[in-house]
């Protein structure tokens, strides 16, 4: 029995057929049905039913599934506990918000390139409820989002933290002093909607105040959120320091509103069963480069020299 049968029919199972195991594992399909036809030959048992469409585990491929699920992962942390950093060899999918993508994930890259060379990086950008389903369906690996997200399956640890403001074109709100919370939800407001972390924190904290905006619309995309502002549409809740040039270019003002937004926690979260030497690792990178404060961040010399 080898590893690459193992990973076979892991894939296999994983997906939902040969053709993609095939795809995930870079080799043709012909070998990945090798590799299964070897196993099934070696323990004389079918692994698969193959009177079905898809590709379904038999109830001994269940049994196998199970045994190469452990095996695969002894290897990985075998491989990664007893190799240097610069020679593991791994396929990390990383997941983030859009925030992180627009402020410091280049640097993020830059770090994990520069220890880990051999680690192929396939980041994914999406909204904070689509990430977390995609971790919990084992197709991200690790992910970074508000701390929304409280499950007993995953694991997770603070990475930064994000403050937030109440913006408007210039203009749109006629207020000399501090607003009250209540008054300032007379005005149309752009929210960012259930899906997104910062969006269920901050329509949390306004329900808790015992504020609910008469006049909302749903914006999930940050570019666009931070577009229809600017453009007066309304007020929104917007990252307060790494907007400062559009504060500065006068295309956004920041309204005095209380009781303030609170800041938004950030947390790199995994499975609780796939914590590895390596994710560990991602985490205190992602801790000692997490910065929310500019937009569009270019790696260090260092990072980029390496």
């Amino acid at each position: 029995m080898t590893f690459k049968q193992l990973e076979a029919l892991y894939w296999i199972a994983k997906l939902g057929g040969f053709a993609q195991a095939a795809n995930q594992l870079h080799t043709s399909q012909s070998a990945v049905s090798k590799r299964v036809h070897e196993l099934e030959l070696l323990f004389d048992t079918e692994l698969f039913d193959r009177s079905q469409r898809t590709a379904r585990l038999t109830e001994k491929g269940e049994e196998m599934f199970v045994l190469a699920t452990r095996l695969l992962e002894q290897r990985d942390a075998a491989v990664e506990q007893f190799s240097k950093p610069g020679v593991v060899e791994r396929r990390l999918r990383i997941g983030v918000t859009e925030l992180t993508a627009m402020t410091w994930l280049p640097r993020l890259v830059g770090l994990i390139q520069r220890h880990y060379p051999k680690v192929i990086l396939e980041p994914d950008v999406d909204d904070s409820l689509q990430l977390r389903d995609k971790l919990l369906a084992d197709e991200l690996d690790l992910v970074i989002v508000p701390d929304t997200f409280a499950d007993a399956r995953m694991q997770n640890k603070t990475i930064g933290q994000v403050k937030s403001a109440w913006m408007c074109k210039p203009g749109v709100v006629q207020a000399t002093g501090r607003m009250r919370l209540h008054e300032l939800a007379r005005h149309r407001m752009l929210v960012q909607g259930k899906s997104s972390g910062t969006g269920r924190a901050y329509d949390a904290w306004m329900k808790d105040q015992g504020v609910q905006p008469s006049d909302t619309i749903v914006v999930s995309n940050l570019v666009a959120l931070t577009g229809l502002t600017v453009s007066g549409l309304g007020v929104s809740y917007l990252p307060r320091q790494c907007l400062e040039p559009l504060v500065a270019a006068g295309m956004l003002a920041v309204i005095d509103v209380v009781p303030a937004l609170p800041v938004v926690r950030y947390v790199a979260m995994h499975k609780g069963e796939h914590r590895s030497a390596l994710t560990s690792s991602i985490v205190m990178l992602a801790q000692e480069c997490c910065d929310f404060t500019r937009m569009f961040q270019a790696q260090s010399d260092e990072e980029s020299d390496a």
